[in-house]
């Protein structure tokens, strides 16, 4: 049988008020072994459909809709676009779940949430896969991001959203036709007049744009105090995790496991299996 996704939701709170964070569930749903997968600034839980397949085997895979994103609401007030705020609805999400611990894979934004909410006295976080972002920062891409994110966008048709989104995207490497159009379908929502927009709240970009400074951003204090078994994943053409970075904490914190991907930027998409694999092998050592 096919494995499906059911989709759900959770009612989080703002200094601004409540808000509804959305989530797909893969697997059963009274399995105790949950893995939280959580995506990047731009993207949605399904960028995880692939992953969870194949977890779903072993885990409740849980993947949300980052408020302001996909099928969750978006904030009244956009300054609580920021990590505390992200944390304060994962929270939520994994005491609606009923469980003590859980396993997470994080892709950029996800991996920074969840490097935060690990370096928690009392985490819920046993084991983390941080996909593509760390400690450090790169400014300058960051400045790439912050140069598309939030920029108001509107497509005739799905092909011309498929363009825009293999440009900005181009970064995560070689995908087939099939995979670049479900990378668009699932990023896009249709306006009234039957045109496509970006699925997004275009206010996450004033936080982004606001933490831009000239330098990098060191995180190496949160990452310093966490002490669960972590993989970090690198695109090897990464202008956000560099090579020094990503060695450097094999050295530090919880000493990370590293992986790199040839011919991928950032970041990684893990919808192949060759970036599965890795994944995959490092959470099951510690259910086996």
């Amino acid at each position: 049988m096919p494995i499906e996704a059911r989709r759900r939701s959770v009612q989080c709170v703002s200094p601004a008020g409540l808000h509804r964070m959305a989530y797909l569930e893969w697997g059963d749903p009274r399995n105790p072994d949950v893995l939280v997968c959580v995506h990047g600034l731009t993207r949605t839980g399904r960028d995880f459909d692939s992953l969870a397949r194949v977890m779903a085997e072993h885990y409740r895979v849980v993947c949300p809709d980052i408020v302001g994103r996909g099928e969750s609401d978006w904030l009244t007030n956009p300054a609580y676009y920021v990590t505390p705020q992200y944390i304060a609805d994962i929270v939520a999400l994994i005491a609606r779940l009923d469980v003590a611990e859980v396993h997470w894979v994080g892709t950029s934004m996800g991996a920074l949430i969840g490097m935060a909410l690990a370096s928690l006295k009392g985490s819920p976080v046993s084991r983390m896969v941080l996909n593509d972002a760390g400690p450090v920062l790169a400014r300058d891409a960051l400045v790439r991001i912050a140069s598309y994110v939030g920029t108001s966008t509107s497509f005739t048709n799905i092909d011309e959203a498929e363009t825009y989104i293999r440009t900005v995207s181009a970064p995560f490497g070689p995908h087939s036709d099939a995979q670049w159009r479900f990378l668009t379908e699932t990023v896009t929502r249709a306006n009234p007049d039957g045109s496509l927009r970006l699925h997004y709240d275009p206010s996450i970009s004033q936080m982004l744009r606001a933490s831009v400074s000239a330098q990098d951003i060191d995180l190496w204090s949160y990452y310093d105090a966490v002490t669960c078994p972590t993989l970090v994943l690198r695109g090897a053409q990464s202008d956000l995790l560099s090579r020094e970075t990503m060695q450097a904490m094999a050295t530090r914190g919880p000493r990370a496991q590293h992986v790199e991907f040839h011919g991928v930027g950032h970041a990684p998409t893990l919808m192949n299996p060759d970036q599965i694999t890795p994944v995959r092998d490092f959470l099951l050592a510690d259910l086996r």
